[in-house]
């Protein structure tokens, strides 16, 4: 068997397999600050609209149980689009932005990751 054929078929072959590799995207981070202006406690929760992400996720979401700012810094894809939804503790008809589990559409309530700060303030 000729060497010089055997060690070309294999760089080809290793050639394909990183060409057929997939990107990955660039890490990112963005950070939410939030206040709550809403007499009572509210949920928040993340939802990228790029990918099935939320933040916190697992069916959670973060309270706030006072009229103090918050900072949620997310761990997010650069240029990814993430909209920020919240709602009334045993309430979720009363919503900001895209609401509980991103079911509302929202003309302002979302932003880019690009390691920016948003600023929120919740209420009525």
């Amino acid at each position: 068997m000729d060497k010089t054929r055997g060690t070309g078929a294999l760089l080809a072959i290793f050639l394909l397999g990183v060409m057929a590799w997939p990107a990955t995207a660039a890490a990112g981070e963005m950070t939410w600050q939030v206040k709550s202006l809403y007499r009572h406690q509210v949920q928040i929760e993340f939802y990228s609209q790029d990918r099935k992400r939320a933040w916190p996720g697992g069916n959670r979401a973060y309270r706030l149980d006072d009229y103090e700012d918050h900072s949620f810094s997310l761990s997010c894809n650069t240029g990814e689009k993430i909209c920020c939804g919240a709602w009334v503790v045993g309430d979720a008809e009363t919503h900001w932005g895209v609401g509980m589990n991103d079911r509302h559409s929202c003309s302002d309530c979302c932003s880019d990751c690009d390691g920016d700060t948003y600023s929120v303030r919740l209420g009525r």
